[in-house]
C-alpha cells in the first residue's frame, strides 16, 4: 500500500466514525450511485427549455398590461421575476418600452407548456430513482401528468406569495430592514414551496415528515442562488461585447438552473440517507462493505424490477442469497386468484 493509499484509508475509517462527515459522504456517494449527475443534466436541459419561452410570454404579455400603466410596471420591478436572472434584468431594463403581439404569445404558451411538462416529468423520474421506486411502483403516465400541472400550479401560486411577500415587507419596513425582511420571507417561502413540490413530486410511500429536512436545507440554497446568482452573471458579462454577452448570457443562465437542479437532488438524497439512515459508507471499493453500502447496492437492484411478480435476490461475496421483502401489490396489479395471476 502505498502513502496515498494510507492516506485514503485514513481518511476512510475517520469519516465512518463520524457522524456529519459519514453523513455527508452517504449523501455524495448516494448521489453518485443514483447517476444523480445526468439527472441534473436533463433537468437543466428542460429548464432551459421552458425559460426562454417563459420570457417570451412574460414580455409580451407583460406589454399588453404594462403599457402606459406606471403603477404597474413598478409592482413588476419589484416582484419576484425581477430576481431571477436574465429575465429579471430583461424586466428591468425594458419594463418602459414591453410590446406585446398576439403571434408571440401562442408561440411562447407552446414552448412553455412542452418545456415546464418535461421538466416536471424528468423531476417525478429523478426523484423515484432518488428513492429507488421499481417500476412495478410508479405512478402511470395520466398520475405523471396529473402532477406535473400541479406541480405547475404550486410554482405560480408560490410566485404570487413571494411577490405578496416582497410587496408587504416593502410597505412596512424600508433600507437594509426591508432587504433583511424580504430575505427572511423569501427563506420562508421557498423552503414551503420545496416541501410542496417534493410532495407532489415523491411517490406517495414517502411521508412528509421524510421529506422536510432536504426541503428546510434546500430554501435557504435556492434563496441565496436567487440572491447572488443574478449578480455573478450580471458582472461576468458587464465588460462583454454584444455577441458574446449573448453566448455568455446563455451559458450563464444554464449553469444558473443546473446549480439550480443540483440543489434540488441533493436535498432529496439527503432525505433519503436521513430516513434510510444511509451512513456510513466506505469511499474505496476496496475496503469492506459497510451496512449501509449493502443497503444501498440491494435498492439498486430491486429497483430494477419491471414486472408485477418478478423477484430479484441479492448476493455479497461473504453472504449467501437473500431473499427478496415481501412488497405490496402494484396498483394495476391482478387480484389473488384471478385467472393469469403473474406469481402462477
Amino acid at each position: 500500500m502505498n502513502i496515498f493509499e494510507r492516506v485514503l484509508h485514513s481518511a476512510d475509517r475517520a469519516q465512518q466514525r463520524r457522524r456529519v462527515p459519514g453523513f455527508v459522504v452517504g449523501v455524495v456517494k448516494k448521489f453518485g450511485d443514483d447517476h444523480g449527475g445526468q439527472l441534473a443534466v436533463l433537468i437543466t436541459y428542460y429548464a432551459f427549455a421552458a425559460v426562454f419561452p417563459l420570457l417570451l410570454l412574460l414580455t409580451t404579455g407583460l406589454g399588453f398590461v404594462l403599457h402606459g400603466n406606471p403603477a404597474a410596471q413598478r409592482a413588476v420591478l419589484h416582484s419576484a421575476l425581477a430576481d431571477f436572472p436574465i429575465i429579471g434584468n430583461q424586466l428591468q431594463q425594458n419594463v418602459h418600452s414591453l410590446q406585446g403581439t398576439g403571434a408571440a404569445v401562442a408561440i411562447g404558451a407552446v414552448g412553455l407548456l412542452y418545456g415546464s411538462l418535461g421538466m416536471t416529468q424528468i423531476l417525478q423520474f429523478a426523484m423515484a430513482q432518488v428513492w429507488n421506486i421499481p417500476d412495478t411502483e410508479r405512478p402511470g403516465f395520466f398520475d405523471r401528468m396529473g402532477r406535473g400541472l400541479l406541480m405547475l400550479v404550486a410554482l405560480g401560486l408560490g410566485l404570487a406569495l413571494s411577490t405578496a411577500t416582497a410587496g408587504l415587507v416593502g410597505f412596512i419596513a424600508h433600507g437594509a430592514l426591508a432587504w433583511i425582511g424580504g430575505l427572511l420571507g423569501s427563506l420562508a417561502v421557498n423552503s414551503g414551496l420545496y416541501l410542496v413540490c417534493f410532495r407532489i413530486l415523491t411517490p406517495d410511500e414517502v411521508t412528509l415528515r421524510q421529506l422536510l429536512p432536504g426541503c428546510l436545507a434546500a430554501g435557504p440554497a435556492w434563496t441565496a442562488l436567487q440572491t447572488f446568482g443574478g449578480i455573478l452573471v450580471a458582472h461576468q458579462l458587464r465588460h462583454s461585447t454584444q455577441v458574446y454577452g449573448f453566448f455568455g448570457t446563455v451559458l450563464g443562465l444554464a449553469a444558473w438552473l443546473h446549480l439550480a437542479a443540483l440543489i434540488t437532488l441533493y436535498a432529496a438524497e439527503a432525505n433519503v440517507v436521513r430516513a434510510r439512515q444511509l451512513w456510513p459508507r466506505a469511499l474505496m471499493n476496496a475496503a469492506p462493505l459497510t451496512r449501509a453500502d449493502r443497503e444501498v447496492l440491494d435498492a439498486l437492484v430491486r429497483q430494477q424490477e419491471r414486472r408485477p411478480g418478478q423477484e430479484v435476490s441479492i448476493a455479497f461475496g461473504d453472504q449467501p442469497p437473500e431473499a427478496p421483502p415481501p412488497r405490496k401489490a402494484p396498483r394495476n396489479a391482478p387480484q389473488e386468484g384471478a385467472e393469469g395471476h403473474p406469481g402462477e
